[in-house]
């Protein structure tokens, strides 16, 4: 594969939302767009950790992105994507590994993230990463609706 010079920056809402937006939804598997990425929602996080929402930008276009989160006591990852022809050329593991480091220089000693059962590409490539699957949690949720 041919190497692509890629920069990880901060998202600049303005300039970057609805190019991050058109990227999820362009994600085959593994990716769920939903309330909470409306711009709305994506303000308040930014509002939040404007520093945990990162892109990978090459030539203009965004072909990457990864969100961290963090409330003070433990991180958690959400929506990290790389756009289908360019993966396998590391812009997953540097977004990962930029957001762990700015996590981690928080404070953070525990980082969370949730993949999709059937997404196996995704789970080896966090298990390649460091990251271990945590057989003894169940996640549960709950979405609240006005």
């Amino acid at each position: 594969m041919p190497h692509v010079q890629v920069r990880v920056r901060e998202i600049s809402f303005e300039e970057d939302y609805e190019r991050v937006l058109n990227l999820w939804q362009g994600i085959e598997k593994g990716m769920n767009v939903g309330r909470s990425d409306s711009p709305e929602e994506v303000r308040k996080k930014l509002q939040r950790d404007p520093d945990l929402f990162l892109v990978a930008e090459t030539k203009n276009e965004i072909v990457g992105t990864v969100i961290g989160g963090f409330d003070g006591r433990r991180g958690m990852i959400y929506h990290l994507a790389v756009q289908k022809n360019f993966r396998g050329r590391g812009i997953g593991a540097m977004l990962l590994q930029e957001v762990e480091k700015r996590l981690q220089a928080k404070g953070c000693l525990k980082c969370l993230l949730l993949v999709l059962e059937d997404n196996g590409e995704a789970i080896q490539f966090y298990k390649n990463q460091g990251w271990r699957h945590a057989s003894e949690d169940v996640v549960f949720m709950k979405e609240f609706f006005s």
